[in-house]
């Protein structure tokens, strides 16, 4: 099982629920994917995209049942990272965490990949 990583806003990701399709979120939607990162990459990810913000989730998915859609694309530094070209159907997260802030301002993802 390969699982990637989306942080999304709670009220995205339980409109996404009530709906049954996440089309994702603004940026994802300009870039006609939906952006995911791994566990190595989540933090970094979370650090540039989301500094500061408050009411997060992090969803987890198996790679694997996205099928022939997800795509690994270089990005930051020439690193590979999972997109996603199609909707992605809230049934398909394994799970979905709130990602708070730490004492030093950065998202806290202990116990989040064990």
């Amino acid at each position: 099982m390969t699982v990637i990583y989306k942080t999304v806003s709670t009220d995205a990701w339980r409109a996404a629920e009530a709906a049954g399709v996440f089309a994702g979120a603004p940026v994802d939607l300009a870039d006609g994917f939906i952006h995911f990162s791994t566990a190595a990459q989540v933090a970094e990810t979370a650090a540039k995209h989301f500094a500061g913000q408050t009411d997060l989730l992090l969803v987890a998915v198996d790679g694997a049942v996205l099928g022939d859609a997800l795509k690994w694309e270089p990005s930051r530094g020439g690193a590979l990272f999972p997109h996603l070209y199609a909707p992605l159907d809230p049934r398909a997260a394994l799970w979905a965490s709130p990602l708070p802030l730490g004492p030093d301002g950065r998202h806290d993802f202990s116990g989040m990949f064990a």
